[in-house]
Formats: C-alpha cells, structure tokens, sequence
C-alpha cells in the first residue's frame, strides 16, 4: 500500500458527516459536463435537477464571475466557472437574483453570449460552486454522481480526519480496495497529479 499513488478516492460516510465536505462544495470541484448546449440543459437534462427546482429554488447564478438572467440562452463552454445558490438576503440578494426586478441596476456585469464562441455541443469539463441551502440539498447527489478535486484538497482532508478513522469515514476506498484508518498515512500521493475523482455514498 505504501507504493500506491490513488487516483480514485470512495468514501461511505453517514449522514450527519456530510457537513466534511461542505467547504469543497463552496469553494469549487470539477464535473464532466456536455458543453455547447444551454444552461438550463446542462442543470436539467444532464444533472436531473427539476425544472422547478431551477425556476424557484436557484435564485442566484453566476457564470465565469457574471450574473444570469436566462438560463435557456446562456450557452455551457468548457472549463466554465459556474456559481449557484438560493436566494441571498437584503438588497444585495435582490439585485443578484436571476431576472429579478432589480437586475437592471447590474445591466454592465450580467453576463452575455459571445457571437464568436462555439455552440457545437462536446464532453467538457466544468467548475460548480454551490451556496448556502444548495450545499445540503444538491451537493450530496453531485457527491454520489462523483467530482473531481484537488489532490492536494483530498490528500489534506484524509491527514485532518484519520486520527478520527471510522468515527467520520464507515469506509474509504482507494482505488477500488478499502483501506484502514492505519493506512491513511501510507498514501504515496502524486505530486503530478492534479485532480483525483472523489466519490461519496452516503448512508441515511
């Protein structure tokens, strides 16, 4: 086990551990996304999230640092950055609400199609930040789905937890073989390598 370098991390974890993983679902992971279609398309038909849950619980939508109003317009490309969240509190909340009565007031920022990108649609990848009540409600299914982290996020979050072992992960698997809490410190990371896939099943 010393030699193994992982590429794949499992973790089964209970419910009440999920809160682990809340800082990596706000501060950014990478998923595999079909790019070129529509940012409704993408969240619906590929994420299965359900239209009235984009309609009336993601309040809030930033892509590549811009606000959106129309989700059926705005085209995925890949390496995009794309933010969501519920609805934010006071005037700022409504000024960043996506096609809110205010959005006037931020016409200069919103963000806008570029004629010269393509639409032709591909496997892509993308970075998705989630906020506040996202967090607990679709971040597990993206957990589940499987993300793709920092190494150095993962390998950091391992070395914090395993003097706690089986207390936080009930088990975690490295590349398929699940490991004990006494190897954990036995990882020979790759230094090269960037991301890792992450997955998490949790249990109820």
């Amino acid at each position: 086990m010393s030699e193994q370098s992982p590429s794949t991390i499992s973790f089964i974890i209970d419910k009440n551990s999920i809160s682990i993983f809340s800082i990596i679902l706000q501060q950014g992971f990478k998923v595999f996304a079909k790019v070129g279609s529509s940012l409704e398309s993408m969240l619906c038909d590929q994420f299965a999230l359900p239209p009235e849950y984009l309609s009336n619980r993601i309040q809030t939508i930033f892509l590549d640092g811009k606000p959106v109003d129309d989700v059926t317009s705005t085209m995925i490309t890949d390496g995009a950055t794309l933010a969501l969240s519920a609805a934010m509190p006071g005037l700022v909340g409504a000024t960043f609400r996506s096609g809110g009565a205010l959005s006037v007031f931020r016409s200069s920022i919103t963000h806008r199609e570029e004629e010269e990108k393509s639409n032709i649609s591909a496997q892509g990848m993308i970075t998705l930040k989630l906020f506040n009540l996202l967090v607990s409600e679709i971040g597990p299914a993206f957990l589940e789905r499987g993300i793709w982290v920092e190494t150095e996020i993962i390998k950091n979050l391992i070395e914090e937890k395993k003097t706690e072992g089986k207390t936080v992960f009930k088990s975690l698997k490295v590349d398929g073989r699940e490991i004990g809490p006494d190897e954990f410190s036995r990882l020979n990371w790759n230094e090269g390598q960037k991301l890792i896939e992450v997955t998490v099943q949790i249990e109820k």
